[in-house]
C-alpha cells in the first residue's frame, strides 16, 4: 500500500514486531519493539526502565530532540532518554506509518547493518492498517531557510508530498560531491533508500573512541573509508551510498515536525543539527505552514501525488505537539 492509496487516513501497525541489535555509540545489546498505536498518537517512543527507574514516555517531536551530535537524541527534563533515533523514524515516515510505540530497553536505537532496512523489513512483516481518522499534514506554504558554517537547509513549498534533496562534498576522493532527490513514497524508500548505510572515517576512530562515541561501531554496520579506499569487503551499494545515507538521516529528522510534510527540503553539506534548525525554524514561524487534514486519497499521476487539491485547512492552530 502507498502513500498516495493511503493518504486520506492515518496507518498505524497491524501487530507487534521486534528487532535486536547493538547500539552503534554504545555498544550495549538493545531490543526495539514496535506496536501498534491508536490514532493521533504520533510516534511515542517508550524508554524501558533501568535498574528500577520508571519508564519515560517521549513523543517523537523536534521539542523533545536534547542533542544533534554523530545523531538525533530525544530525552525531556530528566536529561537525554533515547538516541541514533533516525533510521526507525526514516523508516516508519518511509513507509507511510503515522501511529505506533517504539520500545527501547536500552540507551539507543540499534544500528543494525547501519541502515534503515531491518525497520523497514520488521514494518513489512508487522503490516499496516488504516485507522478511521483522517491523515493531517503540515503543509509549507512559503520557504525558510537556515545558513551556518558553510552549509544550509530549506523548507520550499512543494505540490507532491515530501521531496528530499540532499548535497555532499567531501575532501576525499572516493566521496568528493554528491547529489541526491527522491519524492518520498514507500516503494522508492524501499528501493532507493532503504539500504544506504552510515559511514565513517577510519582517520576519526580514535577521536571518536575518546570522546565516548562509535563503541559498537564496525564493518557489520558501517561503511568504513581509509585514504583511497572503502575497508569493507563487501564495498558500497551505490555508488552513492553516502549522499543517499543522508538523505534517509533528514527523512528521519523531517519526521520530529510532527505530521506528514507537504513541502521539499534541500540540505547542502548538513547533518543532523541542521536538519533539526530548519524542522524548529519552521514550525516558529506561524505564517510559513498550515496544518489540515486530507478529506479523500489523493489521485496519482505519473507516480507521484498531487496534493494541490483535496487539502483541508483544520481549525487545528499552529501549534502541532
Amino acid at each position: 500500500m502507498t502513500r498516495g492509496m493511503q493518504a486520506g487516513r492515518q496507518t498505524t501497525l497491524r501487530e507487534p514486531v521486534a528487532v535486536a541489535g547493538i547500539g552503534v555509540h554504545s555498544g550495549w545489546p538493545v531490543t526495539v519493539t514496535l506496536y501498534p498505536a491508536e490514532a493521533d498518537a504520533g510516534i511515542v517512543f517508550l524508554r524501558c526502565g533501568v535498574n528500577g527507574q520508571k519508564h519515560r514516555e517521549l513523543s517523537a517531536n523536534f521539542r523533545s530532540v536534547t542533542a544533534t551530535e554523530f545523531a538525533t537524541v530525544l530525552g525531556d527534563k530528566s536529561g537525554p532518554a533515547i538516541s541514533t533515533t533516525e533510521h526507525v523514524l526514516a523508516a516508519l515516515y518511509g513507509l507511510g506509518i503515522d501511529n505506533a510505540i517504539v520500545e527501547v530497553d536500552g540507551p539507543e536505537i540499534p544500528i543494525m547493518d547501519g541502515s534503515a532496512l531491518a525497520f523497514v523489513e520488521a514494518i513489512d512483516r508487522a503490516g499496516s492498517v488504516m485507522t478511521p481518522a483522517p491523515r493531517r499534514y503540515i503543509k509549507v506554504l512559503k520557504p525558510v531557510r537556515v545558513n551556518g558554517n558553510g552549509c544550509y537547509g530549506e523548507l520550499r513549498p512543494h505540490a507532491r508530498g515530501l521531496r528530499v534533496e540532499t548535497e555532499i562534498e567531501f575532501d576525499h576522493p572516493l566521496i568528493g560531491r554528491q547529489k541526491f532527490a527522491l519524492d518520498v513514497e514507500p516503494h522508492l524508500f524501499r528501493r532507493e533508500l532503504a539500504r544506504a548505510r552510515t559511514f565513517g572515517f577510519m582517520r576519526d576512530v580514535t577521536k571518536l573512541w575518546n570522546a565516548g562515541y562509535a563503541l559498537g561501531a564496525s564493518f557489520e554496520n558501517t561503511v568504513v573509508i581509509a585514504e583511497d579506499r572503502v575497508l569493507n569487503t563487501d564495498g558500497v551499494r551505490f555508488p552513492d551510498e553516502f549522499v543517499r545515507h543522508k538523505a534517509v538521516d533528514a527523512i528521519g529528522d523531517l519526521a520530529l515536525a510532527g505530521a506528514p510534510l507537504i513541502g521539499a527540503y534541500r540540505s547542502v553539506r548538513g547533518g543532523h543539527k541542521l536538519n533539526h534548525a530548519v524542522v524548529t525554524a519552521l514550525m516558529a514561524d506561524p505564517s510559513a505552514w498550515t496544518y489540515g487534514a486530507m478529506e479523500e486519497p489523493l489521485r496519482r499521476a505519473r507516480g507521484h501525488a498531487d496534493l494541490g487539491s483535496g487539502f483541508a485547512v483544520a481549525a487545528y492552530g499552529p501549534d502541532v505537539s
